[in-house]
């Protein structure tokens, strides 16, 4: 089961630095010339129990991890909400940890002392050698700590290389103006009146870190970004296992280009000689790269990528090129991406960025692909895409597996037959969020968003409903039992309802109508406000059926679901080829498929239990073959048709400000065409 992973609280500042002086009594602090004094009748003791030995008894997972990150940085930068945050995380992949904080070890082990230079130094030396111990046992120590001196830094590190065990230095870089206006404690407020002597970044010296192993900003990164960026760190250096951050939560793939780069991206590409042209759809896909939506995909697929998806509905790994058994590329290797993969992942659609030939020539120098190519939108660069393989676009193959069909009065189909003759693939680095300035841009929360606001409402279960067409009261019954049977085991499960945000065909109804639709769905409360969250979900649509809804459901992996609500015939269509307007895919193979899809094992599937307009009860309701006269179904035809005459459904199909909402929108619609 993919649970939702917690997000850390909002960073708040840390207090371990400078007090006013009267608050530490003189009496209390050590001789300073004693701190290099020791015993000389000690002798170091061997452990007769080795760090191996420790690990096999110690964690969930096998191997020796023992280490120190020092987190280091202004007072209110961060450091301890990262830290005991991390520690959380940590503890709950089952990796033994724990968290050394400065004013915490100020009111035992180093209570002693105070700020002199010479205090501060030998405050770090007490922390460092504890931090060494709990290393050498096999925790993963996390030390957050001012430790305003470079020196004292370097000597903590040098304590644990001595003893062979590795210190990952991180720099929690937030601007004075930040930690200022963090400052519940108000040390700065009062450093700045003078009540408070030697405040580090006012009147006190930081010598910021030169080479730190990580930098974290955190003035303008979220504390769980910070986070995923430490764990990411220590899963590359070997600390944290693979099965073990999988297990955790899906990690996210973000595409967009850290704040410390963006003004050389930027730079970089704007002096770009080759540049691809987007549409809206391109621009769409583009934006759920970016923001980590396809997780684990590092940019548009490249051919490896395009064939595992297209003909095993999975990614299988992240190696650029196809190798065959026995050869070697080019470079002597696979080029394998270094993003953790803890087995096939379900990915049911390819994501490619398709090329005319003019667009190919445009782009290749001397039959090679240029390194950097510029993606642009309505005349704007927006993205670099590096290290790019042209392959061949084999539009009626991809038609055929994609959607059973290479009808082109299939929308899908029409866009793909319609689309370049090759696909360029490559690595992605987007400069900014993609935006659409529409009145919409609210309601678009990226995954990591998401898993903040779910957070903030205390969820412990998320449930998702995906859909493209205007909530009636059958959906919202739907939505209510399926937090019901969750309340059965979770005690806030929260509700998701993600309408498609992405290119549709032209009868759906637009995504602005549908938004308010879905608002006053809220608003009458068919629907609680305290247990849902409205949100787009980015994607194009296909209306690839089955296939289509693997994605759909697999995507909302990286928002922290887990349970998926899928309905009859989803990303379904009438068949073009029927008179009678039969559907295309058979209606309950989506659910079928999806719940036993290869790739998607954490998932909880909920199939949709059909419901129709039960006129003997005079509302909505899951319908009953029994007394099959009873029931009403009223198709999107039929509804469609009531609105553009000004008629009204029978009572209780649907909130009545939801219905005049597309009412309105229809009668508007019907009016522009007369």
């Amino acid at each position: 089961r993919v649970m939702h992973q917690m997000a850390p609280p909002p960073l708040s500042p840390v207090s371990e630095n400078s007090q006013p002086l009267g608050d530490v009594n003189p009496r209390k602090r050590i001789r300073i010339s004693s701190y290099s004094m020791g015993a000389t009748n000690v002798t170091m003791q061997e452990h007769t129990v080795g760090r191996d030995q420790r690990a096999d008894v110690l964690g969930r997972h096998e191997g020796f991890r023992g280490c120190t990150i020092w987190f280091t940085g202004l007072s209110g930068a961060g450091k301890t909400t990262v830290s005991f945050a991390l520690e959380k995380a940590l503890t709950q992949m089952g990796i033994p940890c724990y968290g050394l904080d400065g004013d915490n070890v100020r009111h035992g082990l180093c209570k002693n002392l105070g700020f002199t230079k010479e205090e501060r130094a030998e405050n770090i030396r007490r922390v460092a050698e504890v931090s060494k111990l709990f290393a050498d046992a096999g925790m993963v120590t996390l030390a957050s700590f001012i430790s305003p001196y470079r020196a004292d830094r370097d000597s903590a590190r040098e304590i644990h290389k001595s003893n062979g065990l590795p210190f990952f230095e991180v720099y929690v870089d937030a601007p004075l103006e930040v930690c200022e206006s963090r400052d519940p404690k108000d040390l700065y407020k009062k450093a700045r009146k003078g009540l408070v002597q030697g405040m580090t970044g006012v009147d006190g010296v930081y010598e910021a870190p030169e080479k730190a192993d990580l930098v974290l900003h955190s003035g303008q990164e979220s504390a769980e970004e910070c986070v995923n960026a430490v764990l990411d760190f220590l899963l590359k250096e070997g600390v944290i296992p693979e099965k073990a951050l999988s297990s955790f939560a899906p990690p996210v793939r973000q595409l967009i280009v850290s704040p410390s780069i963006k003004s050389t991206v930027e730079e970089e590409l704007n002096g770009l000689e080759c540049e691809v042209k987007l549409d809206l759809v391109k621009l769409q896909w583009l934006q759920i790269l970016a923001e980590g939506w396809a997780t684990p995909l590092y940019g548009f697929m490249r051919e490896r990528q395009y064939l595992q998806s297209l003909h095993f509905g999975q990614m299988l790994d992240l190696k650029r090129k196809c190798i065959f058994p026995g050869e070697e590329d080019e470079e002597g290797e696979t080029g394998e991406d270094s993003f953790p993969m803890d087995g096939p992942l379900n990915q049911s659609l390819p994501i490619v960025l398709t090329l005319t030939q003019k667009e190919k020539e445009h782009v290749t120098r001397d039959g090679k692909v240029a390194p950097a190519i510029a993606l642009s939108y309505e005349g704007r660069r927006i993205a670099v895409l590096r290290n790019g393989e042209i392959f061949e676009h084999r539009r009626k193959e991809r038609a055929a597996r994609q959607f059973g069909s290479i009808d082109e009065r299939h929308p899908g189909v029409a866009q793909v037959l319609n689309a370049g003759e090759f696909c360029l693939g490559g690595d992605i680095e987007v400069l900014d969020r993609i935006s659409f300035n529409d009145g919409l841009d609210k309601f678009r929360f990226t995954p990591m968003e998401l898993r903040r606001i779910l957070d903030e409402k205390k969820a412990d279960a998320v449930f998702v409903f995906q859909l493209r067409n205007p909530i009636h009261n059958g959906h919202a019954l739907l939505m209510r039992e399926t937090r019901a049977k969750l309340l059965e085991k979770y005690s806030n499960p929260i509700l998701l309802l993600h309408p498609l945000g992405g290119w549709t065909k032209d009868d759906d109804v637009p995504l602005e109508v549908r938004i308010r639709q879905h608002e006053a769905v809220i608003e009458e409360e068919l629907l609680g406000a305290d247990w849902t969250g409205l949100s787009i979900f980015p994607s194009p649509m296909m209306y690839a059926g089955p296939t289509e809804v693997q994605w759909h459901a697999r995507a909302r992996l990286a928002a922290g679901v887990h349970t998926y609500i899928v309905g009859r015939d989803p990303a379904g269509i009438a068949d073009p080829a029927s008179p009678s307007g039969d559907a295309l895919y058979e209606v309950t193979h989506g659910a079928k498929v999806l719940s036993m899809a290869p790739g998607l094992s954490h998932l909880n599937v909920v199939p949709f239990r059909v419901a129709a307009y039960d006129k003997k009860a005079g509302q909505m309701a899951m319908f009953d073959a029994s007394r099959k006269e009873d029931f009403d179904f009223i198709s999107g035809t039929k509804m469609r048709g009531l609105a553009r005459n000004g008629e009204t459904p029978p009572h209780g199909f649907m909130a009545p400000k939801a219905w005049e909402i597309l009412a309105a929108h229809y009668r508007e619609k019907s009016n522009m065409c007369e």
